[in-house]
């Protein structure tokens, strides 16, 4: 039996054709480039505008150039960004969000905001955690 709080804690039920919480479900794989360490952090600093290759693997501070790549290719094929390249010499590409990966990163972008400022009690739960979990 589910009490009112439970209840009112679920998503709303709605007639949409892809559940997330199914293991075959397409849309799983795309909240999970979504909402990996890169796939957010890269959103997020493309939120911001437009970004080359080198600029955005400064601004995600951490990230490999091979997981950059990979992660941009992942959110490229999920149609999130849109990879520019020009016909120069040497070649200039530039990545930016489409509308759909806009919609995405502002919701990404209110959850970082929310994390960011909450930091001082999840530190604080952090140290009564390991306070009552410290080797005696």
């Amino acid at each position: 039996m589910t009490t009112t709080r439970e209840t009112q804690e679920r998503l709303p039920e709605q007639d949409l054709p892809y559940n997330v919480f199914s293991k075959a479900c397409p849309s799983r794989g795309t909240l999970e480039h979504v909402t990996g360490r890169w796939g957010a952090l890269t959103l997020g600093a493309l939120y911001e505008g437009s970004f080359r290759f080198n600029e955005l693997r400064r601004r995600v501070d951490g990230v490999s150039e091979k997981m950059l790549s990979q992660t941009l290719h992942a959110l490229e094929r999920d149609g999130l960004v849109h990879r520019e390249a020009q016909p120069t010499n040497p070649p200039r590409v530039d990545y930016e969000l489409t509308p759909l990966g806009r919609g995405v990163a502002e919701r990404l972008i209110g959850l970082i905001h929310f994390v960011e400022g909450r930091m001082d009690d999840v530190l604080a739960a952090r140290e009564r955690y390991d306070a009552t979990r410290a080797p005696r």
